[in-house]
């Protein structure tokens, strides 16, 4: 077996529901069963060639028309080249315009994800053109240091945010560098969401934060929903909905696995939870 086999049935497998639709929905219809909502993303991305963007456009196009006839509890969480970021923003809009459209007609909720810092100004532009909407949301990553500042932005706006770590390798200028640092810039911008939003997601499987996210829930009046990662903690977000929480699992699916997977083993703090998954029960 190659290393690419090994890594694939030990690792990936884990994580990633596997090619197609069909196991992208088996996953969630188990989660479903739990009381647990789906996030589905189709892996892929910097997507330059035109062919790749549309194919992109249309697995989601299918993805949201399933989830509706199928009754699905689930959202969509889309990346900026997928929708063609890297070709112009003519593309992107184009392309972004069409999913959020269809998605409405379905009854489907779309995230837009974030990938390298080059793309959060392209992102924030477009989204900012259906700000108005509670059928759209965007992702925010803590370890960028002006995540902060986006999150206030927004939040004016009536932004519903989905907040995460991130996972991108990026220079000190533009990141912070230690876990620690990327811990505090979360909580920090967590402990906002609570005070001036009205509906958010809290994406995150470090348990320090969520106990301090359930403590400044007690007295918060809006719509929390929680996150994890497909494999990492699926016994403690089951357990989390049974007590009454708001709890969605991140479910990739498709066949461009590798870099996906290698990123999500070099994030702080990954490590350790993906190693320790591999020999669990997920019990989904």
């Amino acid at each position: 077996m190659s290393g690419h086999g090994i890594f694939e049935r030990l690792f990936a497998g884990r994580w990633i529901a596997g090619p197609d639709i069909d196991d992208a929905i088996s996953v969630a219809r188990r989660f479903n069963g739990k009381g647990v909502s789906a996030v589905f993303n189709y892996l892929g991305e910097d997507l330059k060639d035109k062919g790749m963007v549309e194919d992109a456009v249309q697995v989601y196009s299918e993805l949201i028309k399933r989830i509706g006839s199928e009754g699905i509890v689930a959202s969509i969480s889309v990346k900026p080249t997928q929708l063609g970021a890297s070709i112009s923003y003519k593309t992107f809009l184009s392309n972004y315009t069409r999913i959020v459209k269809l998605a409405k007609k379905n009854g489907v909720f779309v995230w837009f994800d974030m990938e390298s810092s080059g793309m959060i100004d392209t992102v924030i532009r477009a989204y900012r053109k259906d700000m108005k909407s509670k059928d759209t949301g965007i992702c925010l990553q803590a370890y960028l240091t002006r995540s902060y500042e986006d999150a206030v932005g927004l939040c004016k706006k009536g932004a519903i945010i989905r907040l995460v770590k991130g996972a991108y390798n990026e220079p000190p200028d533009v990141a912070y560098q230690t876990k620690e640092a990327v811990t505090s810039n979360y909580v920090r911008i967590m402990e906002y969401l609570f005070r001036h939003s009205k509906r958010f997601m809290i994406a995150t499987h470090d348990l320090g934060i969520i106990e301090h996210a359930h403590r400044l829930d007690k007295g918060h009046k809006g719509e929390v929903e929680y996150a994890m990662l497909n494999g990492i903690r699926n016994r403690y977000a089951v357990a989390m909905a049974k007590k009454g929480d708001r709890v969605a699992v991140y479910i990739p699916f498709g066949r461009a696995w590798l870099n996906y997977s290698y990123r999500r083993l070099k994030e702080a703090g990954h490590i350790s939870l993906v190693l320790k998954s591999i020999f669990e029960d997920q019990g989904v």
